[in-house]
């Protein structure tokens, strides 16, 4: 971590890490605790430690939320949701809403040149990957990205069977 950075603790790392199968890379914070305790969003760094530009600040961690949203996905939703973006101007200008919120919070932390103006799961004029939108919705509250919002409220409740990995 380099200096500014907030500090995750060692038990949230060891939990991310065993939930995405490997050591986290440029993790900043917990983004949103899921039901169970454990961390499910966490909030990334604009740069991965090798330099590379990572433009998805709030990466969700938890295999079973990630299934859920993944069998949603196939669904065939996100091409609807793209659809009703091209014909409802309220759901496109909240979706630009969420997309700008996106873009501030990343900025706050540092700029990158790579990346500067793009978020991240195809906002703001496409849906591409709700694994961004629930991260988004979940890290940033209800109300801030609407289609992460109707995702959200379609999923299963993950954590009812505990946690995904223990501590």
């Amino acid at each position: 971590m380099t200096a500014g950075e907030p500090l995750v603790s060692a038990a949230d790392r060891t939990i991310v890490g065993a939930q995405l199968g490997r050591a986290p890379r440029a993790i900043r914070a917990v983004a949103h605790r899921c039901p169970c305790g454990n961390p499910d969003v966490v909030e990334t760094s604009p740069r991965l430690p090798d330099g590379t530009p990572f433009p998805t600040l709030y990466y969700l961690t938890c295999p079973r939320a990630a299934a859920a949203i993944g069998t949603l996905e196939a669904s065939g939703v996100m091409r609807e949701m793209t659809e009703r973006l091209q014909i409802d101007p309220d759901l496109a200008a909240a979706y630009r809403a969420a997309h700008d919120s996106y873009l501030a919070r990343r900025q706050e932390i540092g700029h990158v040149d790579e990346i500067a103006g793009v978020s991240a799961g195809g906002m703001p004029n496409r849906v591409k990957c709700l694994h961004v939108m629930v991260g988004h919705a979940l890290a940033a509250g209800p109300g801030v990205n609407p289609l992460g919002d109707e995702a959200l409220a379609t999923l299963p409740h993950w954590w009812a069977n505990g946690p995904c990995v223990s501590p």
